[in-house]
């Protein structure tokens, strides 16, 4: 008679295999995934979409934190240092980063996800809608770049395909993971945003005007059609004049704009003021710089422009 195996023994059978199968899956199961080092959340959902298990990723500006405001601390350039990879988005908006890597003794490559993207120059003028101009590189003198590129998907798609192909570089065996992660995620992006145009293409065009916290929404604006109004610039550090929040009042109810809304990183006070003397009706809460916590309703980028989609549909469509 055969003599049969012990439970045991199974047991050992079952480990040996288990761990031949975790060898054959490659490092995101049988190695440390790759650490990954991004300026803030919203790039860091960007790598951590592409890379998958493959990628350990650490976002130094955290969800519902401001950008602008950062403040690093020793540890944070400690944990740079030992990052296989640093991801920042470029355009002026995280220039804090490239500095805190030095700092930091990092030698490998610095991503920058906005490669490529099409960019947007802003007058140094605050308290009415700003007049755009393209541009595929830095400008200097009066003009400022706006950093805020990933606000159309258009962009983003472009952000994603920089972040696949650095991580492709720095991990060349996860190659086929990447490609075939970032294409997932394209086209998920590709869906999102012939979302978005379809459903302000059904708001009428002289409907689509709010005013926000800080001038973050113009790449949205450009690509979905919807006129954003400030108070201050790129940099909601900035203070905005009293002069000009006046005229930003005048304009609201000179051409009745529907709501105003606040953003999950900035102060609300002008805001609220803003819209106590207009009469404007508050349209509720825009993420721009950051998501929101896990719980939130903009956990990821894809969460979050549904979310600011649903905000300025439920404001714009309805009756002033």
């Amino acid at each position: 008679m055969k003599p049969q195996p012990t439970t045991a023994g199974r047991r050992l059978v079952h480990a040996i295999a288990g761990g031949l199968l975790a060898l054959a899956l490659g490092p995101a199961h049988g190695q440390q995934p790759l650490d990954v080092t991004a300026s803030f959340s919203i790039l860091g959902d960007f790598v951590q979409q592409v890379g998958g298990e493959r990628v350990k990723v650490r976002s130094l500006v955290g969800a519902d934190e401001d950008a602008h405001a950062f403040q690093p601390r020793p540890s944070d350039a400690r944990e740079i240092g030992s990052a296989a990879l640093v991801v920042v988005n470029g355009l002026g908006f995280d220039d804090w980063m490239s500095r805190l890597a030095r700092s930091g003794g990092y030698k490998g490559t610095i991503v920058v996800a906005s490669d490529g993207v099409v960019t947007l120059e802003m007058a140094d003028d605050h308290g009415h809608d700003h007049g755009h101009k393209h541009s595929h590189g830095h400008k200097h003198g009066s003009k400022a770049i706006d950093p805020h590129a990933w606000q159309d998907v258009g962009n983003a798609r472009q952000y994603v395909a920089n972040i696949a192909a650095a991580l492709t570089a720095a991990d060349p065996a996860g190659a086929d993971t990447y490609r075939a992660n970032a294409e997932r995620y394209d086209g998920e992006l590709r869906a999102l945003d012939a979302e978005l145009r379809a459903a302000f293409e059904a708001i009428p065009a002289e409907r689509r005007k709010v005013v926000t916290s800080h001038d973050a929404f113009a790449y949205f604006g450009r690509a979905y059609g919807v006129r954003f109004l400030s108070p201050v610039g790129v940099s909601n550090n900035a203070e905005p004049t009293a002069k000009g929040v006046a005229r930003l009042i005048r304009q609201l109810k000179a051409e009745n704009i529907p709501a105003v809304f606040i953003e999950n990183v900035v102060d609300a006070r002008l805001i609220e003021r803003i819209r106590a003397e207009s009469g404007a009706r508050m349209g509720g809460t825009l993420y721009s710089d950051a998501l929101s916590g896990a719980g939130g309703p903009a956990a990821s980028y894809v969460q979050m422009m549904r979310s600011n989609l649903q905000a300025l549909q439920d404001a714009l469509r309805e009756t002033p």
